[in-house]
C-alpha cells in the first residue's frame, strides 16, 4: 500500500484563526508569527523546539516532560532587540510536579522557595541538602 503525502499549507503575511481536530501538523514550522492565546488538549508535542519566544502567563497541566531540555530561560539580554533595561524577570512556579533525578545548572536561583517537598537525595553543589537541613536545625 502507497503512503499518501502530506498535503503542504502555507500561510504568509496573513491574519487567520485555525480551528484544528484530529489532525496531523507533524513538522510544521512557525517562524515570526503572533500565536497567543492558543488552546492545545490531548496533543502530542514531542520533538518540539521553541526558540525565541515570550511565553509568559504559560500554563502547562498535566504534561509529560521526560527527557525535555530546558534551558536559556528569562528575559531577553542585553543586544537583543526585545532587551528591555531594568526589567526584571517574572517567578515562576512550579506546584506538584515530579522532578526526580532532573538537574540544575547554571541557574540564577536567588530567592527561591523550596516548600513541602520531599528532598531525599537532593544535593546542591554535591552537598546533600538532608545533611544541610539537619545541620542547620541542630544550631
Amino acid at each position: 500500500m502507497e503512503a499518501l503525502a502530506m498535503e503542504k499549507l502555507d500561510i504568509m503575511n496573513a491574519s487567520k484563526r485555525l480551528d484544528v481536530k484530529n489532525a496531523c501538523i507533524d513538522q510544521s514550522r512557525f517562524v515570526c508569527v503572533g500565536a497567543e492565546r492558543l488552546y492545545f488538549e490531548n496533543v502530542s508535542l514531542a520533538g518540539t523546539k521553541i526558540t525565541d519566544a515570550n511565553m509568559s502567563d504559560l500554563e502547562i497541566d498535566g504534561a509529560q516532560l521526560g527527557g525535555a531540555f530546558i534551558h536559556n530561560i528569562g528575559l531577553p539580554p542585553e543586544g537583543h532587540p526585545a532587551y528591555t533595561p531594568g526589567a526584571e524577570q517574572r517567578p515562576l512556579r512550579f506546584e506538584s510536579c515530579d522532578l526526580r533525578g532532573s538537574r540544575i545548572e547554571r541557574c540564577d536561583l536567588s530567592r527561591v522557595e523550596i516548600a513541602d517537598c520531599e528532598l531525599s537525595g537532593m544535593t546542591i553543589n554535591g552537598i546533600p541538602v538532608e545533611e544541610l537541613l539537619k545541620s542547620y536545625f541542630e544550631k
